[in-house]
């Protein structure tokens, strides 16, 4: 495939009608996606097949993302928040429990964690080099009704996992991996995902596997990934693709379950991206070092998670945190000005409505600190030359 722009996709009106993310406004987006004749024919197959719930392709799917993590399981759901949901429900969460998740993340894992009726308590992270959780916080965060750690692998670059799994073994805590960022990233030549004891992945359109909705659950769990599965498909004991190939004929319902299922024509797309992820992840690591070589240290600013010789990153997010004292908002309208967009990843969970009235009294100084300075740079693959250059340019010009 040629590694370039499709700039029919990129920047011409799609034939419905509705315009690409480039035309709404910006010259350099956050994010973008590659479309191709690859990705039309899998949909289009998928499509004419004319069978669109969970079926051939996710099974497919669920075989293929398990041998490229070097799992026994692997399990479609319908996103990554349904993997999280799952998850916490499978290791046992629920009312009375308490999870335990960095505050710098997105809402999902907290909201997942208060639908099981489990209580999340927030911890903080490193600092600014390093925007993972903290395991030193995280243990000053454990109590009696501590059940599970969830850890989010922060911009696809893996938390500190050695000293989480030490203090998870050690208290008799699972550890849940909020993996979305970070599918084919490796910690000491594991993926993550797999290193704790269950993970979970998102396929969101601006991930690094991005189908636009669904995700992924891994585990070598027997009896976790057995619960995972009847709990996906509203505890029924059969599917109806068994039953449409004559592989059951009836069912029973042997849990409370929901449907979170991966339908057939987004299992076709992933089966696609799949197999272009470490290409991709290639691609962002080389942009993130680019930035990494004119921004770090400059001018006051930091780009944080330094190369490590016993990790692989992701790459999802190009994070850059901006000198201390500096406008935030003024920095990134000077850069909407130029056409590029940014973001912030995260705001932190407990400062947002409806996790204040929770009245956690635990002083989260690093996230309050360092929060404020975050900005995330435009990071895709297929980024330009030119592209990157503008994003470098126009930083520089405004710091």
């Amino acid at each position: 495939m040629e590694e370039r722009r499709l700039e029919s996709a990129a920047s011409a009106t799609l034939e419905s009608g509705v315009a690409s993310p480039r035309e709404q406004r910006w010259i350099v987006p956050l994010s973008d996606v590659l479309v191709d004749d690859e990705i039309e024919q899998a949909v289009t197959g998928a499509v004419r097949s004319g069978w669109w719930s969970m079926g051939p392709r996710v099974e497919k799917l669920e075989l293929e993302f398990a041998h490229f993590c070097g799992v026994r399981h692997a399990l479609a759901v319908a996103n990554g928040t349904a993997a999280l949901h799952l998850a916490l429900l499978a290791v046992g969460c629920g009312r009375g429990d308490e999870v335990l998740l960095a505050s710098l993340n997105f809402v999902a894992a907290a909201n997942t964690i208060r639908h099981t009726g489990a209580h999340p308590v927030f911890c903080d992270i490193h600092g600014v080099d390093d925007l993972n959780v903290s395991p030193a916080d995280l243990e000053a965060a454990i109590g009696p009704r501590t059940r599970a750690i969830v850890v989010m692998h922060y911009g696809g670059y893996p938390c500190r996992m050695d000293a989480i799994l030490e203090l998870a073994d050690r208290r008799g805590l699972t550890v849940i991996e909020d993996a979305a960022h970070a599918p084919g990233a490796l910690w000491r030549e594991r993926r993550a995902g797999t290193i704790g004891n269950v993970g979970c992945f998102s396929f969101f359109s601006n991930k690094n596997l991005p189908v636009g909705e669904g995700g992924m659950i891994v585990t070598e769990d027997d009896a976790l990934a057995e619960r995972i599965r009847l709990l996906r498909s509203h505890g029924m004991t059969t599917l109806t693709w068994d039953r449409h190939r004559g592989h059951a004929s009836t069912y029973d319902v042997v849990a409370e379950g929901f449907n979170y299922r991966m339908d057939e024509l987004h299992a076709a797309i992933a089966l696609v991206q799949l197999g272009r992820l470490e290409q991709q992840n290639a691609a962002r690591a080389r942009i993130v070092d680019f930035y990494r070589d004119v921004l770090d240290r400059r001018s006051g600013m930091t780009i944080p998670f330094a190369p490590q010789d016993d990790v692989t990153p992701a790459h999802h997010l190009a994070v850059l945190v901006l000198p201390e004292g500096h406008d935030r908002d003024g920095f990134r309208a000077a850069l909407a000005e130029q056409g590029i967009q940014t973001s912030v990843h995260y705001p932190p969970i407990h400062r947002f409505s409806a996790y204040r009235h929770l009245g956690s009294s635990r002083s989260l100084p690093l996230t309050e600190v360092v929060e404020p300075r975050l900005v995330t740079l435009p990071l895709y693959p297929h980024m330009s030359d030119d592209e990157i250059c503008a994003v470098t340019e126009a930083v520089v010009a405004a710091t």
